[in-house]
């Protein structure tokens, strides 16, 4: 089990960008928070909530800035006490075929935007979600490629979010 004290959701905000590849992040988190009954609140440019694992309370985060601000949002975990190694964010990856999800801390931006805005914020050592979406299989630049949405198809989307939000609560703690 990690030690979370808040998961952060990358994404961007707006009707526009809802079912794009960026915003698989959000997805996960909002998943996570519907299925354990934990209601969104706004504050300033974020919106969170709230879980309980056995280790403590849990923060769920969406910065609502674009992806090239995330690291605006971490200010507000400082100030709720909670450290870089205390956090995990689930982020979009275009080096995993779509559907594969993995973990790991540390480490570099690996062109990840959002990741490097908060790097840039609190530095490397926070634990990653990297939900895999792929690498566009045309000549598709890939700022448009992560823009756009699924073309794997919902079910498709809906098991890569699944399979985050198991993987999620057997890492904090929140499933038997």
């Amino acid at each position: 089990m990690i030690a979370l004290k808040a998961i952060v959701g990358l994404g961007n905000p707006g009707m526009a960008y809802l079912n794009t590849r960026h915003n698989v992040g959000f997805k996960v988190v909002d998943a996570l928070a519907k299925k354990h009954g934990a209601e969104w609140r706004l504050r300033n440019a974020l919106e969170f909530a709230e879980v309980m694992a056995p280790g403590g309370k849990i923060i769920l985060l969406k910065p609502l800035t674009f992806m090239n601000a995330s690291g605006t949002a971490f200010p507000f975990l400082t100030k709720q006490g909670i450290k870089p190694e205390e956090v995990l964010v689930v982020h979009d990856e275009l080096e995993l075929p779509f559907g594969k999800v993995t973990m790991r801390q540390g480490g570099s931006a690996r062109g990840h935007n959002g990741l490097r805005s908060i790097i840039a914020t609190v530095g490397e050592n926070f634990h990653r979600m990297r939900c895999g979406v792929g690498r566009p299989q045309d000549n598709t630049p890939v700022g448009d490629y992560v823009l756009k949405s699924f073309s794997e198809g919902a079910e498709a989307v809906n098991e890569l979010i699944e399979k985050a939000v198991v993987l999620l609560e057997k890492s904090v703690g929140l499933t038997d």
